[in-house]
């Protein structure tokens, strides 16, 4: 199958550089909104078969222009949501976002064991992404699902065997920036194309916002 995951649009969070991982989380910005007004245009040549999003609000808020126009319902994944902060949600400092980053980007390169404080470990990460990837593989022959920064990147990074496992930490994805897969749960993933900028190309970026669920550890 054919996997579009597709980051939400901009939240008031990304501009603040917060870590707000909690549900039901944030709307969109008002440039979060027209990033995701420019998604049925910008992906107008695609054929997509079923529309997923996570529980959060701003993934859903994302999805919405596209489910509109292709006139497919927004399916809600339980296990498509961000990856949790747990004690350091609401944080903006400089240390609390390099250890969210660094938790979970050691996920993406194997150790599953290393655990976010006061949250979950990379074991219960991907065994919930997993499964509602294998329910969207099973349903569409083309996808889109609409997640999150942190939780796309790492999941990529683990799943698809053509990057190295360190790719989550150095490579960002702004918000509705589409990274695209080829595979199956069965036979594994390929990564096609990662697509850091938003769909509607740069000027639809914010190069001011601090964003740390979407840029480099380097850059925490």
């Amino acid at each position: 199958m054919r996997l579009l995951l597709i980051r939400h649009g901009q939240t008031p969070a990304n501009v603040l550089g917060q870590l707000d991982t909690a549900s039901p989380g944030p709307g969109l910005t008002e440039l979060g909104a027209r990033q995701a007004a420019v998604i049925p245009d910008a992906m107008r040549f695609e054929s997509i078969d079923a529309i997923f999003a996570s529980t959060l609000v701003r993934t859903q808020l994302t999805a919405e222009p596209l489910s509109l126009d292709r006139r497919l319902e927004v399916r809600v994944g339980r296990g498509l949501h961000e990856i949790e902060a747990g004690a350091l949600e609401g944080r903006s400092d400089r240390e609390s976002v390099r250890a969210y980053l660094e938790t979970i980007f050691a996920w993406g390169t194997g150790n599953l064991d290393a655990t976010m404080p006061g949250a979950a470990d990379g074991h219960s990460f991907f065994q919930r992404f997993d499964a509602d990837i294998e329910i969207a593989a099973a349903e569409a022959d083309t996808a889109a699902v609409f997640s999150h920064g942190a939780a796309i990147r790492v999941w990529t990074a683990a799943r698809a065997h053509n990057v190295p496992p360190t790719f989550a930490g150095t490579n960002e994805l702004g918000n509705t920036g589409v990274v695209e897969l080829i595979g199956s749960p069965q036979d594994g993933w390929t990564l096609v194309s990662w697509a850091g900028l938003p769909v509607g190309g740069a000027r639809l970026a914010d190069e001011s916002a601090q964003d740390p669920t979407g840029g480099p550890v380097s850059n925490a």
